[in-house]
């Protein structure tokens, strides 16, 4: 990543930071938190499809990520930061494992096999009476101290952790992944390790759901199973083809965007499935290139017209 680029980044991450200290309504810093973690999730999906697979065990690796750090911090007295990044080591670890079993299939195979993972998983908890089972955990609370200013706290972890994926896409290792997207059967003829390769992908596209599940145990403060079906990567699907998915600025757009009307629509009793399922066929039908998309091409006719 160029300098101008990270400078950037670090400039409206730290101006966001100061706006959202300012903000001392318990509901307002509530939406801020889940639009941080909703771009932290969308671009950790987003940054899968760089080796041209789709990964719906994305939402499974959120729940690892939760229920680790509720784990850590109600059961074995963990501190906050060691707790939050286990969150993220423990969905790492799990995603090498079923990137290395599953990443042989591609395509739909691959999708659907992430569907059926997150679905076991989900079971999983409900059977796990140490975990609460169906009922879920509770007490899952920050330290006092950071309580008040957590939505702070979750736009600069979310900031970090997206500026990093943006910089590994940049990178040489990043150049491979979408080599291998655009043609594996070259990158294997150039002496490319293809299946480790995208298992690596996999593995940091699952670190950053992991602490994006962190994050959402400790500003929910309770989780349960439902929280973590099927549901919620199709979530993470619709910020990413609302937002935009050929540029890393796409997914923070939309889930921003899809995050502050979905909160609207919940004071109307408007349920979230109609939601995001109307906005996945809005965007595919009329912004193939999501909000991004619309933006560029208003700029492209801007500076035309001025031309």
């Amino acid at each position: 990543m160029d300098k101008k680029t990270l400078l950037q980044a670090g400039f409206s991450t730290g101006v966001l930071i100061l706006a959202s200290l300012g903000i001392s309504n318990g509901y307002i810093s509530s939406v801020i938190s889940w639009m941080a973690i909703a771009t932290l999730l969308a671009s950790s999906l987003r940054f899968v499809t760089l080796i041209g697979e789709l990964n719906f065990a994305t939402a499974a690796f959120v729940g690892l990520g939760a229920y680790g750090s509720g784990v850590m911090l109600t059961i074995f007295d963990w501190p906050f930061v060691p707790a939050l990044l286990f969150s993220g080591v423990v969905a790492a670890v799990v995603g090498f494992a079923f990137g290395y079993v599953t990443l042989k299939t591609k395509g739909p195979y691959f999708l659907l096999i992430g569907f059926a993972f997150t679905e076991v998983v989900r079971l999983m908890y409900t059977k796990i009476n140490a975990i609460g089972s169906n009922s879920g955990m509770v007490g899952i609370f920050p330290p006092s101290y950071l309580e008040p200013y957590y939505s702070s706290f979750a736009i600069g972890v979310s900031s970090l952790l997206i500026i990093a994926l943006y910089a590994i896409e940049k990178s040489h290792l990043g150049k491979t992944f979408t080599g291998i997207r655009d043609n594996d059967q070259v990158a294997l003829a150039v002496g490319i390790n293809v299946h480790m390769t995208k298992v690596i992908c996999l593995t940091i596209g699952a670190f950053a759901s992991g602490i994006a599940g962190g994050l959402t145990a400790f500003v929910n403060n309770v989780i349960s199973p439902g929280d973590f079906s099927y549901l919620l990567s199709t979530f993470a699907l619709a910020y990413l083809k609302v937002g935009g998915e050929e540029k890393p600025m796409g997914p923070i757009l939309g889930a921003i965007l899809l995050v502050l009307l979905s909160s609207i629509s919940l004071l109307f009793g408007a349920g979230d499935h109609i939601f995001y399922g109307t906005a996945i066929i809005i965007s595919v039908l009329l912004l193939p290139k999501g909000v991004i998309g619309l933006v560029e091409n208003i700029q492209a006719r801007f500076a035309k017209g001025h031309s």
